[in-house]
């Protein structure tokens, strides 16, 4: 379903795993979160994280065990802040981006950088890129039986009453959601990029005045 590089023209699907990245994670959880980033890597996507520990790097873990590609959004400023303040892991890593915006901060980063998002057990944090998925229109996995804020999104949505346009699926085995998320990929977002690229030059347009850039320096 990834598109061939001589013929891409967006970028390919990148998948989000957010989640615990300390306290008490159940081995049960561990496991299922390797799964995901084994079937991420697979399908040749690509996975963005926060670059921490717990069950985001599980899935980091899992996908390169299928070469596949890794993008970690750190709150760190640089490499040395990521090792020495925050404790964030540098294994498996193919591009780490330094937000320097704290771990807090760099949330709208991790989440705006995805096409689809996927949840996986979670306190405040992960509760936060929720809130921005969602607010966001984000196409959203939850992934069930991890534990934590995510046995409790389904009911947050029905409290929030706010319809968002957002899409949020549920399954508790990852191959089948990343199966649900795979077809609302191709059925929404893809249409909705090719629309986009109608009449458009793909390899951008060169600006001749500079009034374009002027605006956004």
């Amino acid at each position: 379903m990834h598109q061939d590089t001589k013929e891409r023209l967006f970028p390919n699907l990148t998948i989000g795993v957010m989640g615990s990245a300390g306290g008490k994670i159940a081995a049960e959880a561990m496991k299922t979160c390797y799964k995901l980033g084994q079937e991420i890597g697979r399908r040749g996507y690509v996975l963005v994280t926060g670059a921490c520990p717990g069950l985001p790097h599980e899935a980091v873990k899992g996908a390169k065990s299928m070469n596949g590609f890794v993008v970690g959004i750190s709150p760190a400023l640089n490499f040395r802040q990521h090792i020495m303040e925050y404790h964030s892991p540098s294994r498996g890593y193919d591009v780490i981006i330094y937000t320097g915006s704290g771990l807090m901060g760099r949330e709208i980063e991790n989440i705006r950088s995805c096409d689809v998002v996927v949840f996986a057990g979670g306190r405040s944090g992960t509760l936060g890129e929720f809130a921005i998925a969602y607010d966001e229109s984000k196409v959203i996995g939850v992934l069930e039986g991890t534990g934590g804020i995510t046995e409790h999104l389904e009911e947050i949505i029905q409290m929030v009453r706010k319809s968002t346009g957002s899409i949020v699926v549920y399954d508790k085995d990852p191959v089948s959601l990343l199966n649900k998320l795979e077809k609302i990929y191709e059925e929404k977002i893809i249409p909705n990029y090719q629309t986009l690229l109608l009449n458009y030059d793909p390899d951008g347009i060169l600006d001749d005045n500079g009034s374009i850039w002027s605006k956004v320096a």
